[in-house]
């Protein structure tokens, strides 16, 4: 019932008019998104920085429905590469594949990604490619080795909620892609992802294990303090522990206080709307989690 609430608000224009203009929904839209343009991504990065963390500057818009779309998403990501080298910026850039034309063509996708990898790599930073739901994995993660293959700097993300994920994992440590390991937050049907929160915790935690052992560069995205102890009497260098921008900043402070690498997601660009009100409608607890976010 709240996943279908969250759904239909989400196609709420007048709603989203009220949560563009009101005093009241801005603390809530600023905390979790920098705002609509480079420019105020930028200026969050630089506060981001102050605080010891690195970023990845994620422009936001998914599933275009048509080429010229998925080329401005293009554009609009060399545009954040270019004020990464410019400004000196310790960012990378996230994307998602849909947003580069993944539902049109498989192909097409590919060529419309590899001019900003190539930009990646001269600039000094990378890709960070999202995984989408199951149905994307096989298409996602061929364009993966495939750029990384011919440029590098590309890092792959995998979900610990699928059960395949392991066999992928050690695929892209034995070609030594980087990755990082989250837990998913997909609606997924039980046939390829595990039903219970505690299967995915515990899949996690055995995945994690692989990456600290065999991975290159691994990146761990949770703000599950039980899934960090994964890491506990590491050195930082042969890792780093990413977090979503505006949740538990308690917790992003004190691993940086304690020497570990932080790099927070930062999303920005006038998608935001549809980008915050589909994450809660994905997984309804989500909503909950937001909102326990907010007082720390």
């Amino acid at each position: 019932m709240l996943r279908s609430i969250l759904l239909y608000l989400s196609q709420q224009q007048a709603l989203r008019r009220w949560m563009e203009t009101s005093a009241l929904a801005r603390p809530l839209t600023r905390r979790f998104v920098a705002g609509e343009t480079l420019e105020e991504a930028v200026a969050a990065c630089r506060a981001i920085h102050r605080e010891g963390m690195a970023v990845a500057l994620d422009h936001l818009g998914e599933n275009v429905t048509t080429a010229v779309e998925s080329q401005a998403s293009l554009v609009e990501s060399l545009k954040a590469v270019r004020e990464i080298a410019d400004q000196r910026l310790r960012a990378t850039v996230s994307i998602k594949l849909t947003q580069f034309g993944l539902d049109l063509d498989t192909a097409f996708c590919r060529e419309n990604v590899a001019p900003l990898v190539a930009a990646a790599r001269q600039a000094g930073t990378g890709v960070e490619v999202d995984m989408e739901s199951s149905g994307y994995v096989d298409r996602t993660l061929a364009i993966v080795e495939d750029l990384h293959g011919r440029y590098g700097c590309v890092r792959a993300v995998i979900q610990a909620y699928l059960y395949r994920s392991e066999e992928d994992i050690r695929r892209l440590c034995a070609a030594r892609i980087p990755v990082r390991l989250c837990k998913g937050a997909y609606r997924e049907p039980p046939s390829v992802a595990f039903p219970a929160k505690a299967q995915v915790d515990e899949n996690y935690l055995r995945l994690g294990r692989v990456l600290l052992t065999a991975g290159i560069d691994p990146a761990l995205a949770t703000h599950d303090e039980r899934m960090l102890a994964l890491v506990r009497g590491l050195s930082p260098d042969r890792f780093e522990i990413q977090m979503l921008y505006g949740v538990r900043r308690d917790l992003q402070r004190r691993l940086v206080a304690e020497g570990y690498r932080v790099r927070l997601y930062l999303p920005y660009g006038e998608a935001w709307y549809p980008y915050l009100m589909r994450r809660l409608a994905e997984r309804p607890a989500n909503l909950w989690f937001v909102l326990r976010s907010l007082a720390s």
